[in-house]
């Protein structure tokens, strides 16, 4: 069971305050944003040479959390290494994404990839005026 707010999200009863990555057998690691942040200057692309780092475990589908407003997306290389594996792509905000991998993975082998920060730090609802993530 998985859930999330701002800034953290708890599988199974253990809480992480930062990205995670959850491989087809269950196994969760901190993501390696570095990579993609290096290359980017952000951590809000998904890199291709961040995303091979966690293939290879038999995944038919990939559920990105983008963010808790979905600030976070797939580079264009990334993208295309996914579909050139055959491997499904769902990309949305990260409460929504968590819905989406439990859903699949009783399915399927699914690779989860949660950010759990970026949202709007500084406005009131109707402004947003500062990205956070």
């Amino acid at each position: 069971m998985m859930r999330t707010d701002f800034g953290w999200i708890e599988i199974d009863g253990k809480r992480y305050e930062h990205d995670v990555v959850v491989y087809p057998d269950g196994k969760v690691e901190k993501r390696r944003k570095e990579i993609s942040k290096m290359k980017h200057g952000t951590s809000h692309m998904l890199d291709m040479e961040e995303i091979v780092w966690y293939l290879g475990h038999g995944e038919k589908a990939v559920v990105i959390g983008s963010g808790q407003y979905g600030l976070l997306d797939l580079t264009e290389e990334a993208r295309k290494l996914l579909e050139d594996r055959k491997v499904e792509i769902y990309v949305l905000p990260t409460p929504e994404a968590i819905k989406k991998y439990e859903e699949l993975r009783g399915k399927k082998p699914t690779l989860g990839i949660f950010h759990v920060t970026c949202r709007f730090p500084f406005w009131s609802p109707g402004e947003r005026s500062g990205t956070s993530g």
